[in-house]
């Protein structure tokens, strides 16, 4: 079996964290490289806890460390809902070795440009390091397959009423990789928040080993943020899943492609993922944007990688 050739872009989280079970455990995937970015919480932080999961999982991967700020502005996290760790009340080693030190675009630069196939980006955090790499190497961009992202939404924002957090970000870094002419795969709010892990799904997964275990307090803790809400889910959004499931297997996913803008001006709106259902701006298409997902397929893909002790293929 031929495997699909990644990089992965992350800033764990706990979204972040549960998406890596999957990727890393999962057969179908290639996992070049997983760098860590800003956003959740400090690059310091994520950083770590990249390296605390991959460890914990016993997956030796290389791993680079991204900038600490977006491109124009200072770092706003994601700390209430993470916590000062990105991962709080998760118990795994935090006392780490950590590896020799080689920055984002280093490692994607060595990547891409000696691959004798194209690489798959999934981008599940502010998207950064993903347009400084688009800046500084525009000779690479057709070694790139495409660029999964967690990110954007159709119509109502989870940062600010019109943004979802990732591209709220980071929302200059957003548009230079909407602009880059590599095609982009959106796994906005439209879908992630369908992408429910129920309540009553985490006691089946903490009885699955240790990694049921580590997944299990994962979503716990969670959920901890989603039960203060205003709106109810009866369960955990796992967002980022969602572009690690689409690199496995996209036929769980229903979307359409369109021009989607970035807006980077607006007072209340930006960060904004503006998409052109009428086709109004008669541009190009630059997206698909994902809108369906089989749930039930989504979370049996994860149980199942988590079931199997040496990360068997899941067969939809």
């Amino acid at each position: 079996m031929k495997k699909r050739k990644v990089i992965i872009d992350c800033d764990p989280g706990y979204d972040d964290a549960i998406a890596l079970i999957l990727a890393l455990l999962n057969d179908k995937l290639d996992i070049k490289a997983i760098n860590a970015t800003a956003g959740n919480q400090t690059v310091d932080k994520t950083y770590k806890n990249l390296i605390r999961i991959c460890n914990y999982l016993n997956k030796n991967v290389r791993i680079g460390k991204g900038v600490v700020k977006p491109l124009f502005s200072e770092l706003s996290d994601a700390s209430h809902v993470h916590g000062k760790t990105g991962l709080d009340g998760v118990n795994i080693p935090n006392d780490i070795e950590m590896p020799k030190l080689e920055t984002s675009i280093d490692v994607m630069k060595n990547i891409i440009e000696t691959s004798t196939e194209k690489i798959t980006i999934i981008a599940i955090g502010p998207l950064t390091n993903i347009a400084l790499f688009i800046i500084n190497y525009p000779d690479l961009l057709n070694q790139i397959d495409e660029i999964i992202i967690m990110g954007g939404s159709s119509f109502i924002g989870n940062r600010t009423p019109s943004a979802e957090f990732n591209i709220h970000a980071d929302a200059e870094a957003a548009r230079i990789v909407f602009e880059s002419g590599v095609p982009v795969i959106m796994a906005g709010l439209d879908v992630t928040e369908k992408s429910l892990i129920y309540e009553s799904e985490f006691d089946e997964i903490a009885k699955l080993g240790k990694n049921g275990m580590f997944a299990a307090e994962i979503l716990r803790n969670y959920n901890k943020f989603y039960l203060t809400l205003e709106e109810k889910f009866n369960g955990v959004p796992v967002h980022d899943i969602c572009a690690v499931g689409y690199a496995i297997d996209s036929s769980i996913f229903e979307g359409k492609e369109y021009h989607v803008d970035i807006e980077c001006e607006g007072k209340y709106t930006y960060g904004r993922t503006v998409v052109d259902f009428k086709n109004r701006l008669k541009k190009e298409k630059n997206v698909k944007v994902l809108f369906e997902v089989d749930r039930d397929k989504l979370v049996k893909m994860l149980i199942d990688e988590i079931k199997s002790e040496n990360g068997e293929v899941y067969n939809a």
